[in-house]
């Protein structure tokens, strides 16, 4: 077993931030890459050291294999710590690490592969007894394969994308004259969206929920479920709510799952944090979706009720150290809520809105963890994903943690931007939502018919922090003039950030 001494995080954002706070904690060394819209956001503030790997769009920067595995070798580091999307889950990056001697923090490019195709991940379910919902055994590679199979197992199915995922390529088709037209479209979006036209069909389950099981195995061949997460919440087949545990999963449904989520695992030798997805229906069977060959975006909600920190489990599981007792019989404590902040407005299609953050103050408090990687004066760029940060609450039950998350809304606040508070705090005052009351086609049910509404925030009184934040940056005025100016001010507090840790590469 070998330790590391440093790791090249190849990622952005929160999840760069919550990398480098994982390393920090083991006392390993971090580098960070970052693109040119990157220069000044958080990780690289944060980082040991920090390294430009190319422009804006990700295509030639956060895509580039063999530019980022050529950094890591020629900087020493032992390791690469894909965080979620980007390289996280293609098999060939996994590989072109191994090539060149350089630990991949996750799953072989075996096990990505072997999940990688949908249709093939179902073939491996069936033959390791995880039930799957009923439909074809492959791709259809026509339209008469489609129908045949469509009226073997009869209407309504899913059309879906053998390589895609987000919704793209995924056509529901109700009746039979409607089966020719959906399989033509779901071909041309799933060839457009991921270079690979192949679809396959499935039985469409009326009305149910996502639930997905935390799988965590080790090198040494040991696979361990760490309880399920509800991700019902969804909107055009995203997810914006996550919560553990679910309300609908008691304690024998989640070791039934957790037991098929480990089998699938163990299925393609998978080593690392993975996730394992389920469609749930209203009279509790549960059929094996997809597995997600990388850290979730929710893992926090599985970390604050379990206690376990799933990316230094990440780290040492890829040093090769073996699962320790306190992965075994994990059982949920309390009750834990993601929301995913987004710089949109729910309320007018959910259009984008990128800028400059102008002000940013996260919640605290008893029961509150906000992951985020941006600051105030952050500009939320239009060439990434739009989320701000992820804010997570816990509770000794449900009710304790909608308290808190109402709480924790009222004290955000973000300023320069729009962001998609406003959907929240619809839900919260959401009758059906606070009773659990919901499937994953229930958002977009909702906000179809106008039935969440923005509710008017009272909020908490921001004068004093107003008036504090005046007095600051007149103190800092009247420093930066006696020192040289801002120039001079800016020059001080970079000498400040490398004496107090924040070592980059990139300083000009």
């Amino acid at each position: 077993m070998k330790r590391f001494r440093k790791v090249l995080i190849a990622n952005r954002g929160e999840i760069a931030v919550r990398v480098l706070r994982a390393l920090r904690e083991l006392e390993i060394a971090s580098a960070v890459i970052y693109s040119e819209a990157d220069r000044d956001a958080l990780p690289v503030l944060m980082a040991d050291q920090a390294f430009p790997i190319g422009p804006a769009p990700a295509a030639e920067s956060y895509l580039r294999m063999e530019a980022i595995v050529d950094l890591a070798v020629s900087i020493g580091a032992d390791a690469i710590h894909p965080g979620y999307g980007f390289l996280s889950e293609r098999a060939e990056f996994s590989a072109l690490c191994r090539e060149r001697g350089v630990v991949f923090v996750g799953p072989s490019p075996e096990a990505i592969g072997g999940m990688g195709s949908k249709v093939a991940a179902r073939r491996r379910m069936i033959a390791a007894g995880v039930p799957v919902v009923p439909g074809s055994d492959g791709p259809l590679d026509d339209f008469d394969a489609a129908r045949a199979c469509a009226e073997r197992i009869g209407f309504p199915v899913m059309l879906k994308a053998s390589a895609g995922g987000g919704g793209k390529g995924m056509r529901v088709v109700r009746a039979a004259a409607e089966l020719a037209e959906a399989y033509r479209l779901a071909r041309a979006e799933a060839g457009a969206s991921f270079g690979d036209d192949a679809v396959f069909l499935e039985r469409f389950v009326e009305r149910p929920r996502h639930v997905e099981i935390q799988v965590l195995g080790d090198l040494h061949g040991k696979v361990v479920s760490l309880g399920e997460r509800e991700c019902s919440l969804q909107r055009r087949h995203q997810k914006v709510v996550e919560e553990s545990p679910s309300t609908v999963v008691g304690p024998e449904l989640r070791r039934r799952m957790g037991e098929a989520a480990v089998a699938a695992a163990s299925a393609v030798g998978y080593s690392n944090a993975g996730t394992c997805e389920f469609l749930l229906d209203a009279e509790g069977r549960f059929y094996f979706l997809e597995m997600n060959t990388r850290i979730q975006v929710e893992h926090p909600v599985t970390e604050m009720v379990t206690g376990l920190d799933l990316v230094v489990a990440q780290l040492r599981v890829a040093q090769g150290e073996p699962l320790g007792p306190e992965f075994e019989g994990v059982e949920p404590r309390g009750h834990a809520i993601e929301v995913r902040l987004y710089a949109e407005d729910p309320f007018r299609k959910f259009a984008p809105s990128p800028g400059r953050i102008l002000w940013l103050r996260l919640p605290q408090g008893p029961g509150v963890r906000c992951d985020a990687g941006v600051y105030g004066g952050s500009e939320i760029s239009i060439y990434y994903d739009p989320m701000i940060a992820k804010l997570i609450v816990w509770g000794r039950d449900r009710v304790e943690a909608l308290r808190r998350l109402g709480r924790a809304l009222e004290e955000l606040r973000v300023e320069g931007i729009r962001t998609n508070v406003p959907l929240f705090e619809a839900l919260l005052a959401d009758a059906d939502f606070r009773a659990g009351r919901f499937d994953i086609h229930w958002l977009d049910r909702k906000l179809g018919a106008g039935e969440l509404a923005p509710v008017e925030r009272a909020g908490l009184p921001d004068l004093p922090i107003l008036a504090a934040a005046i007095a600051h940056y007149e103190r800092a005025q009247s420093v930066a003039a006696v020192g040289g100016g801002a120039a001079g001010s800016r020059s001080r507090w970079r000498t400040a950030a490398r004496r107090g840790g924040l070592r980059s590469g990139s300083w000009s």
